[in-house]
């Protein structure tokens, strides 16, 4: 299914980018400066049969930024003045400075950890804010994007903004006398981000060459009428002999916020690493056989498909609200467990708005009924439910909406983060942080002053400060608590805040990876064989680059060891230490 040749991309813009002139190699022309008619037909003539590219073209392919086309007029008109500021907290006095400021003046927070706080926000807009804080935030900032709306620009295809009455173009590619294509270029699905009218349809693909394991389900319908697509990828094997019991299901799912779309992109990449490995790889084939396993690449299509033709930056659903120029709900805040509206009650503009009641959120609503359905009618079990997030690297278990609350099977909670974080490392070195979903995103601090060391930190008592966003109502709560889904994560993709939201799409196939040894790892561990049985000779996924893989079996204690002694080395000791307090205090 290619992009260039599917008329399923409708998103157009009626300016067209920037088009630079045509560039010759230099060797084709006799006199750059004086040419025949003769020369420039003759020079058109090879350009058309041999395809060169432009300028433009060369400059994305091989890296450099010596030309870059420009954003459209709309995207300056609606992003040009806008930037992202990064604040450095350090006391609660800040902190409590901050969240108000950023709810009178109603401010677009993008992420916020133990460390820092992303606002997006008006150039014009940043003096009103930094009135409103103390003196000594007015220097603790720095800007992450000086030009939102080129990093914008660059997170869409290529193609997006190309006039429809242009006829479409071959990719261009250098010579080379080797005919099998690049590593990177034998999917070109996950080269660009891709829009749901691509995305259905590939879904559809995969069902039709893989009848034998993938069904397409819907989950829901939206607040707009659109489907909520979903992948059913499972082996069932048939024995009469054995009485039929329920089957253990694994949800994997993405895009409740709209505008997070390395978490969609990866939801499918792992869909489809599960789907083309089945009966190639040993391990695989008996997570497949083993449990059913339902990829839903985007809770939210209203809101996705918002992103592509309206608003890149748009977070929520599209459901009406009671103010008519504020649309949207937070999917992620409206499920009926912990479910806290104090926060946002009075401002449905807020991007964390969870409606007037628990499960007002269309999608959310469907999604959980679905959910019931499956366990009271379908004989389903679920096992695991792993929601991709972006950005800032964590994996984050229960609870979200208390940071005093400690679930029951803590422990084995924790145990199973580590190894979530260890898997994604070991593929490509990216180092996920590990705690609570509360604590994740709530920065906390010892009742002494900072100039002490880790080790005096460490003993002290930490005192919570104030939240950013309100954390109750979550969909990883509800199916921790409500479901009784033993195994419930958040796993907030990458990356750290550089491109925040608008990772480029080189980053898709490495973080796919990464999500996809994830996911594995999960299957493995609760299959009982803690993530690190694996055969010396499986295959690799197929997209042409290799994952590293453990030999041999090691002890439960062997493995520990290893991922504690890793954790250190690549300075998670802190997260180590915290684990090993709690553990203490709890005894």
């Amino acid at each position: 299914l290619s992009p260039r040749t599917s008329s399923a991309f409708s998103l157009v813009h009626p300016h067209r980018a920037t088009q630079l002139p045509l560039q010759i190699p230099q060797q084709l022309s006799h006199n750059a400066n004086a040419k025949s008619w003769l020369s420039r037909a003759r020079d058109s003539l090879i350009h058309t049969i041999w395809r060169f590219p432009t300028h433009t073209a060369l400059t994305k392919a091989n890296g450099k930024a010596s030309t870059v086309a420009r954003p459209p007029p709309t995207l300056l008109a609606r992003y040009g003045g806008d930037l992202v500021l990064r604040f450095e907290i350090n006391s609660i006095d800040e902190a409590e400075a901050l969240a108000q400021a950023i709810n009178v003046l109603f401010l677009d927070v993008w992420e916020f950890t133990t460390d820092w706080v992303d606002i997006r926000l008006s150039k014009d807009v940043v003096p009103s804010l930094l009135g409103l804080l103390p003196p000594s935030l007015q220097h603790a900032h720095t800007p992450l994007m000086h030009d939102l709306a080129q990093a914008i620009f660059e997170s869409y295809p290529s193609f997006t903004f190309l006039d429809p009455s242009t006829p479409p173009q071959e990719p261009s590619r250098s010579f080379s006398p080797d005919l099998r294509p690049p590593t990177d270029e034998t999917n070109v699905f996950f080269r660009d981000y891709q829009p749901l009218s691509v995305i259905v349809p590939w879904m559809h693909l995969l069902r039709s060459l893989f009848p034998t394991h993938v069904r397409m389900i819907s989950i829901g319908v939206s607040y707009e009428g659109r489907d909520i697509p979903a992948l059913r990828v499972g082996v069932h094997p048939t024995n009469s002999e054995q009485p039929v019991s329920s089957r253990k299901t694994i949800i994997i799912a993405g895009g409740s916020h709209a505008r997070e779309w390395i978490s969609t992109s990866s939801v499918n990449y792992v869909a489809y690493s599960f789907i083309t490995t089945y009966g190639k790889s040993k391990s695989m084939t008996k997570l497949l056989e083993n449990y059913d396993w339902v990829f839903i690449p985007t809770l939210n299509p209203d809101g996705y498909l918002y992103t592509w033709e309206n608003d890149r930056l748009w977070r929520k659903n599209r459901q009406q609200t009671a103010l008519r120029f504020c649309k949207g709900l937070d999917l992620d805040r409206a499920y009926g467990f912990e479910w806290d509206n104090e926060s946002s009650k009075n401002n449905p503009c807020s991007e964390s708005f969870s409606g007037e009641s628990p499960f007002e959120a269309v999608e959310s609503r469907r999604f959980a009924n679905w959910v019931r359905n499956e366990t009271e009618n379908n004989n389903v079990e679920f096992a695991g439910f792993l929601d991709f997030h972006s950005y800032s690297q964590q994996v984050l278990y229960p609870y979200s909406y208390s940071c005093t609350s400690s679930p029951p099977s803590l422990e084995n909670l924790e145990e199973l983060a580590i190894g979530l974080a260890k898997a994604i490392r070991v593929t490509n070195g990216e180092k996920y942080g590990v705690t609570s979903a509360c604590e994740g995103s709530v920065m906390t601090t010892p009742n002494k002053k900072r100039t002490q060391s880790h080790s005096e930190r460490s003993k002290t008592e930490k005192r919570l400060w104030p939240r950013m966003e309100t954390g109750g109502g979550s969909a990883l709560d509800w199916f921790y608590h409500e479901l009784k889904v033993s195994y419930a994560y958040q796993i907030k993709l990458r990356d750290t805040g550089s491109y925040g939201f608008l990772l480029p799409s080189k980053n898709i196939l490495p973080t796919g990876k990464e999500a996809f040894k994830a996911v594995e790892y999960f299957g493995e561990y609760l299959m009982g064989n803690k993530g690190i049985e694996k055969s010396e000779t499986e295959p690799s996924v197929n997209d042409g680059a290799g994952i590293p893989r453990s030999k041999g079996v090691i002890t439960e204690e062997e493995d520990w060891m290893v991922v504690k002694q890793e954790l250190e080395d690549d300075l998670e000791k802190e997260v180590v230490a915290n684990w090993e307090l709690r553990r203490r205090r709890r005894k």
